[in-house]
């Protein structure tokens, strides 16, 4: 049971950092201006008597039910994810002499699934607070993460065996990975994503006016500047131009990686699902960017990083010491 349940959190996850990206990309994220219910009430409010008095408590926060519905959806599935994961704690505690993972990393999960939610109050009590919002991605990306190690862990999976010196790049590939997801949240959380159009310049420069003190800036708020101004473009600039370097830098990080795996029978597979995905993910972006950033691509684009992680954390969750 805590293996086949470690696999339907993973699924779950995954449904619910897609969906969290959804939200965000289709400007939904205050659809519900309070936390957690919406509107005062546990559901979107429906009835004439409901949406009047939604209107009086919140007069300045107009209820529009599609995304209200689309915020709701997204906490449902997050709460379900919470509970799923909090019977993955009781389980891993239960069966600690058998399962081989440390239980209390599934604990830890129960804790990070609380702060996540402190996190997602926040996100709609600040008013997509950059800092915040890109938490929260990095949180459910987490999330994600370990119980993907949880479950191939705990799942019989053949050991990738490697030298000491090529397990270090693959582990440091989930340090790059990190590190790349937390700049495209930071882009896509100040509506950076079309700061250029162009590519592979942009505005017609291999190095654009760039203003790295406002664009790196955490504790401002949505479209300010660090004296409170409005966020300028050479500032939004900065912030897509960084991503744009952090994906060469996955690119390549990424491309070792398939060779490093390609050594090994096993693990063949695995390698070319994780090519596959690293350069399905660098089209996506492309594309984004030269197609204006339709919804589908962007959403797409977030599950791609999702499954860049999936990808990398088996390949970690596999590896094994060789001699030599």
């Amino acid at each position: 049971m805590f293996r086949s349940l470690s696999v339907v959190a993973v699924l779950l996850a995954f449904c619910v950092v897609v969906l969290g990206s959804y939200v965000r990309l289709s400007d939904a994220g205050l659809g519900c201006p309070d936390w957690p219910g919406c509107y005062g009430a546990l559901s979107v409010p429906q009835s004439e008597s409901a949406i009047h008095s939604a209107q009086q408590a919140f007069p300045d926060k107009p209820l529009e039910h599609a995304k209200a519905w689309k915020e709701m959806a997204h906490r449902y599935l997050a709460g379900s994810l919470g509970l799923v994961i909090l019977g993955l704690a009781w389980l891993a505690y239960v069966n600690r002499l058998k399962i081989k993972t440390s239980w209390q990393l599934s604990v830890a999960l129960v804790v990070l699934v609380f702060l996540q939610a402190l996190l997602g109050m926040w996100t709609v009590t600040l008013l997509l607070k950059p800092v915040i919002v890109t938490l929260h991605l990095l949180g459910g990306m987490t999330t994600l993460a370990l119980l993907c190690w949880i479950a191939v862990r705990n799942n019989a999976q053949p050991s990738i065996a490697l030298p000491t010196a090529q397990q270090w790049w693959l582990r440091l590939a989930l340090v790059v990975w990190f590190l790349q997801v937390m700049l495209g949240g930071w882009t896509s959380s100040n509506y950076a994503a079309l700061a250029c159009t162009d590519f592979p310049t942009c505005h017609g420069l291999w190095w654009p006016d760039m203003d790295l003190h406002d664009a790196f800036h955490l504790t401002r708020a949505l479209g300010e500047s660090r004296d409170g101004g409005q966020l300028h473009l050479n500032a939004l600039t900065a912030i897509q131009w960084i991503h744009r370097l952090g994906a060469l830098v996955v690119l390549g990080w990424g491309i070792v990686s398939v060779k490093i795996l390609l050594q090994r029978q096993n693990a063949r597979t695995l390698a070319w699902t994780l090519l596959l995905v690293l350069l399905l993910q660098i089209g996506v972006g492309i594309g984004n960017l030269l197609l204006q950033l339709p919804l589908v691509l962007a959403v797409l684009h977030n599950a791609g990083a999702a499954l860049l992680g999936i990808c990398l954390v088996t390949v970690n969750a596999r590896l094994m010491n060789t001699s030599y």
